[in-house]
């Protein structure tokens, strides 16, 4: 087992991670150029609830009252401008957690192993959205055009699952090597497949970030992918506000030496606003860590 710099870790184990032994954070700015930050994260655990009805224990508060069954991090970034933009990254994030709240039993009564079942659950649930704020855009002139970004990471240890939609990016730190786990579905991504623009030109043409598929536009593309989580990996999840002025090279060397998630996503979005800040930046970052945790 390694640490972020890609060092042995002492006292390893496969085990699940207690609470206290995930360290995570994250963070929003709106960036320099704009007065609106149309991004929206949200870190969440998801727990089975044990209630004491009766019993003779002398202290049922000791009980442990809850178990964490999964971990859920978000980031949403919202487009059409303004509050259009705010409200859709706002209701994509409340609509994929209303449906999970109230469809627990997709994750807490399917097998672990079924694959099938947890990408259908995670499919619908933006599907869901995108077809709500598609509705409430379609009905209201003033909010046609909102859309949003959604990039979801759901823990179910030792199985991570990873919904994506748009262009916010997910990465993985695993033996000191970065790794972008996520396909930005830009027009110029759409390009770079088909042979038709350089991965370096793409950058640099007006259809970096232009979206070929997003929650509310004109066509959504929700794409799940499985994958294995391990201890010492560090995983971040961020809007294009970051990646359009912090290269992959200076991520992987902010996470390889961070320190806590807290202290590594304020140096992330220091380096964005300091690189131009032309954009709402969000930044969410997550690893774990053997024994407790502390800032």
């Amino acid at each position: 087992m390694t640490a972020p710099d890609g060092t042995a870790i002492t006292g390893g184990t496969d085990r699940r991670p207690r609470d206290e032994e995930i360290d995570v954070y994250g963070s929003t700015h709106p960036g320099k150029a704009r007065s609106v930050n149309q991004d929206h994260f949200l870190i969440c655990s998801l727990q089975r609830q044990i209630q004491v009805h009766r019993t003779s224990l002398p202290d049922p508060g000791q009980l442990p009252l809850t178990e964490r069954l999964a971990f859920l991090a978000m980031v949403a970034d919202g487009v059409g401008g303004g509050v259009m933009g705010e409200e859709a990254s706002r209701l994509a994030l409340e609509g994929v957690m209303a449906y999970v709240a109230h469809g627990m039993h997709c994750y807490y009564t399917a097998d672990s192993a079924d694959d099938a079942t947890f990408a259908r659950a995670l499919e619908d649930a933006a599907l869901r959205c995108h077809t709500e704020i598609a509705q409430r855009a379609g009905k209201d002139a003033s909010r046609r055009g909102m859309a949003t970004t959604l990039t979801l990471w759901i823990g179910v240890w030792p199985r991570a699952y990873l919904l994506h939609v748009g262009d916010s990016r997910a990465y993985l730190l695993r033996g000191g090597e970065l790794a972008q786990i996520s396909r930005d579905q830009t027009m110029a991504q759409d390009l770079v497949d088909r042979g038709v623009l350089t991965r370096t030109r793409a950058h640099k043409t007006r259809w970096a970030h232009l979206l070929s598929s997003a929650i509310g536009g004109s066509r959504t593309a929700p794409v799940v992918t499985r994958l294995d989580q391990s201890w010492g990996t560090v995983g971040l999840l961020c809007s294009d506000g970051l990646t359009r002025h912090v290269p992959d090279e200076r991520i992987r060397e902010r996470l390889r030496a961070m320190t806590s998630s807290r202290q590594v996503c304020e140096e992330l979005i220091q380096d964005a606003l300091d690189g131009g800040g032309s954009d709402n930046i969000t930044v969410v970052v997550g690893r774990t860590v053997p024994g407790s945790v502390s800032e």
